[in-house]
């Protein structure tokens, strides 16, 4: 076998990025709190981006409801804990890379040592997870760590980025108040303003918020994980302008739209509280 060496390992990386760039990446630090759903493909497309540092965390175990999305779930790992087989598949990309592995998951106790040395943050979070990622969000903010949520959506994906100083994840989606049903409502209303995938929704009864039910599809996961990586890539090297909130991305392949949203109050922008209105309407009458 042959002795592992970065330069080569991720040579085909230059002409996208050059030589110096391909370094730096080497040189930066990575979090992705959540590594199941789109947080397996974050990493992976990351890793072979050239990321050298991650800090990463998932307290899940991989099972069967799993396979139809996730990276790293299969008979073999059935039952395995998601981080090791993450931090093992991170290793088998790159032997070098550094990894940080919080294998008990995020807590406000730990969250500073998570953030710790973090040059951005790839939230991957379950979308039921709200609290802690509010609490991440809020966190990154204060610190100025650029934070990036590319939600899959159906056959698509909705892609916020919050940048330090301006909108922040509180400030655009208006959570304070409501009870939980109507928080993970505000949350995928506010990921996917214009709910682009609610148009090929066969079954409406497969939401079902309360019981902590989405559908989902690799699709979704796939688009999501490219489209997050790229700006990952933008942000670290400081190349270009990157769309942050209250502006936002929803691409969707099955549709073969792409649609950019604004949302000057967030979720308090009327448009907003109309299709929180609709989409609740339509979850209610399935």
């Amino acid at each position: 076998m042959s002795k592992f060496d970065y330069k080569e390992a991720f040579s085909r990386n230059i002409g996208w990025v050059t030589a110096d760039e391909q370094e730096r990446l080497r040189n930066k630090r990575v979090a992705i709190g959540g590594l199941g759903g789109v947080g397996g493909s974050h990493a992976i497309v990351l890793a072979r981006m050239g990321i050298g540092k991650f800090n990463i965390s998932d307290l899940d175990i991989f099972e069967l409801a799993n396979f139809n999305r996730q990276y790293g779930a299969t008979i073999s790992t059935l039952g395995q804990p998601k981080a090791d087989v993450a931090e093992d598949t991170l290793k088998e990309i790159n032997p070098e890379a550094e990894i940080n592995n919080f294998k008990q998951g995020i807590s406000l106790e730990n969250l500073d040592q998570f953030l710790d040395g973090v040059d951005i943050y790839v939230d991957s979070l379950d979308i039921f997870a709200l609290e802690i990622r509010r609490a991440v969000f809020a966190r990154c903010y204060e610190l100025g760590i650029p934070t990036i949520t590319a939600a899959p959506m159906g056959m698509g994906t909705a892609i916020l980025t919050f940048m330090p100083g301006k909108m922040s994840f509180e400030k655009y989606f208006c959570l304070d108040g409501l009870d939980f049903e109507d928080q993970i409502l505000k949350f995928i209303v506010g990921l996917s303003p214009t709910v682009q995938q609610r148009h090929y929704l066969v079954d409406r009864s497969s939401v079902n918020i309360l019981k902590g039910k989405v559908p989902s599809t690799a699709m979704g996961i796939e688009l999501a994980a490219g489209a997050a990586c790229s700006n990952v890539l933008k942000i670290l090297l400081g190349r270009g302008d990157v769309i942050c909130a209250p502006r936002g991305i929803h691409f969707d392949a099955y549709r073969n739209r792409l649609i950019k949203t604004w949302r000057p109050f967030g979720n308090n922008h009327p448009m907003q509280r109309f299709m929180f209105w609709y989409v609740k309407r339509l979850l209610r009458d399935a």
